[in-house]
């Protein structure tokens, strides 16, 4: 999985039907100090509910899909959490 915070949202009009009624956010990676790791910015499908400052847990490939009911989705991104904290011990 990976952590990300949410940039903001993409629309397409003309989309595979599959994806109709789906809300795709724009995710920045982060890391597990969040902070902004090098990493492109990526589009994610929306199966939590974020919004934009949202810190998101993503999932990704085969297991994304996995998270619809209709597992044929073409979507290899999918939010499925908004992060309430995180902790971390440092060494």
């Amino acid at each position: 999985m990976i952590m990300g915070q949410v940039m903001g949202s993409l629309w397409a009009t003309r989309k595979d039907n599959k994806l109709n009624g789906m809300a795709f956010l724009v995710v920045k990676p982060l890391s597990y100090a969040n902070e902004s790791v090098t990493g492109e910015y990526f589009v994610a499908a929306d199966n939590a509910g974020a919004g934009i400052g949202d810190t998101v847990l993503v999932t990704t490939g085969s297991a994304a899909r996995t998270s619809f009911a209709n597992s044929d989705v073409p979507v290899d991104a999918v939010i499925v959490g908004i992060v309430d904290s995180i902790e971390v011990t440092h060494d």
